[in-house]
C-alpha cells in the first residue's frame, strides 16, 4: 500500500512540473532534423530532450571511429542532450565530444559534465580542465558528482565546491549547477537540507529502474519527492542498473558480470524499464551505448513510448522485488544504508 500510494503521487506530482505533451509530445525539427520529445528542466525553464546520451560510455570504444558514429548517430536520432563527466575515461569521453561533437554542433546542444572533486580547488582543476577538453568556453549544465552519503554531501559543501560553481557561474563558464549520485538516496536528501543547495541547484540525477522502486532504500520512493517539492529537474540514469539487468556484463571485451536468472529478459523487457522511467516525473533518461545500434535502439523506444499508468507501475515494481531483495543488481548502492539523521 505504502508504494502504491507513492506512485499515485508521483502520478498527480508530474503534472505540476510538467507542461501539456511533456510525458509524450510529438517530435520537432531543428537544423539537424526530427527531435525526440522534450520536457522540461527543473526550475531552469529550459525545453530538453527526454533521451540523452551516456559520456561515460563514450569513453569506452577503442576505435575511434565507432565513437564518431555513436555521437553522430545520436544526432540523428534526435538526441540532443549530452552527458558526460571529468573522471569518464581519465578525460577521454570529454576529449571525444571535443573533438566530434561540440566543433560544429556546440549551439545544437544541451552539453553537461561533472566534477568528482572533493575540495574547491580541485573542482577548480576539474572545471578548467572540462572547459579545455570539450573544447567550450560555457558548460551548460555542471554537476557534483556521485556523492556517496549524507556525510560526503556535508563535507563538499563546507570545502567550497558549490562556492566554485556559483563562482563559475557568475562568471559565464557555467549556466546551471546540480548534483548526482548513485550509492544512497539519502546523500540527495541532504543536499536539499542546505538553502544553499536549493537557491543554486537546478537538477539531481541518480538511478531510476524497477529493482530501485521495490527496494528498501530507493531513490524512486525517497529522492523524487524531494526533487519535486523544490521543482529540481531530475536526470535519470542506471535504468539497466548499470548492465546488471543482463545475463552478461561486458566492458571491451572483458566479461565484468554474469547472471543464471537476469532482470532482462527473464522479468522485464528493456522496454519495459524505458517506459517505466520516462512514466515518471524526470526530465531525462541518460542512456549509455557504445555502439550505434544501442543508440537507434534507444531512440526508437522513446520515439513509441508509452506511458505506464500507476498500476502498471508497481506491477513492474512488483514482479521484480525478489531482484531488489538480493542486492546484488544494485551493487552500486552502499551496503549499510540507514536513514540519516538531520544535520545539527
Amino acid at each position: 500500500m505504502k508504494r502504491r500510494e507513492l506512485l499515485r503521487n508521483l502520478a498527480v506530482a508530474g503534472t505540476v512540473i510538467a507542461p501539456p505533451g511533456a510525458f509524450a509530445g510529438a517530435s520537432r525539427s531543428d537544423r539537424l532534423g526530427a527531435i525526440l520529445p522534450r520536457r522540461v528542466l527543473g526550475k531552469t525553464g529550459e525545453q530538453v530532450t527526454c533521451l540523452g546520451l551516456g559520456g561515460f560510455h563514450v569513453g569506452w570504444p577503442e576505435d575511434e571511429a565507432v565513437v564518431q558514429a555513436v555521437i553522430e548517430t545520436a544526432l540523428e536520432e534526435g538526441i540532443r542532450f549530452f552527458d558526460t563527466a571529468e573522471s569518464y575515461g581519465k578525460g577521454l569521453s570529454e576529449e571525444r565530444y571535443g573533438r566530434y561533437l561540440v566543433p560544429n554542433f556546440r549551439d545544437d546542444i544541451f552539453l553537461m559534465t561533472k566534477t568528482q572533486a572533493h575540495d574547491a580547488a580541485t573542482a577548480q582543476q576539474h572545471l578548467e580542465g572540462s572547459l579545455s577538453r570539450l573544447k567550450t568556453d560555457m558548460i551548460d549544465l555542471w554537476q557534483i558528482h556521485s556523492l556517496k552519503d549524507p556525510a560526503d554531501a556535508d563535507d563538499r559543501l563546507a570545502k567550497g565546491i558549490l562556492d566554485v560553481a556559483l563562482k563559475a557561474q557568475a562568471d559565464g563558464k557555467v549556466r546551471h549547477i546540480g548534483f548526482t549520485g548513485h550509492a544512497s538516496p539519502y546523500a540527495h536528501v541532504r543536499m536539499t537540507e542546505h538553502q544553499a543547495v536549493l537557491d543554486a541547484c537546478s537538477t539531481c540525477q541518480f538511478p531510476i529502474n524497477p529493482v530501485d522502486a521495490a527496494a528498501k532504500h530507493s531513490f524512486v520512493e525517497t529522492t523524487i519527492p524531494k526533487m519535486l517539492e523544490n521543482n529540481i529537474g531530475i536526470l535519470a540514469m542506471k535504468t539497466l542498473a548499470d548492465g546488471r539487468f543482463f545475463a552478461q556484463k561486458a566492458m571491451n571485451g572483458k566479461v565484468r558480470w554474469t547472471s543464471e536468472n537476469p532482470v532482462v529478459p527473464n522479468a522485464l523487457s528493456i522496454t519495459d524499464c524505458i517506459n517505466f522511467a520516462l512514466s515518471l516525473p524526470i526530465s531525462v533518461l541518460i542512456t549509455g551505448a557504445e555502439n550505434p545500434e544501442l543508440v537507434r535502439e534507444k531512440a526508437s523506444m522513446v520515439r513509441n513510448f508509452a506511458r505506464l499508468s500507476e498500476k502498471q507501475r508497481l506491477a513492474l515494481a512488483d514482479k521484480v522485488s525478489t531482484f531488489a531483495e538480493q542486492g546484488e543488481v544494485e551493487y552500486y548502492k552502499n551496503k549499510d544504508l540507514r536513514l540519516p539523521k538531520k544535520p545539527s
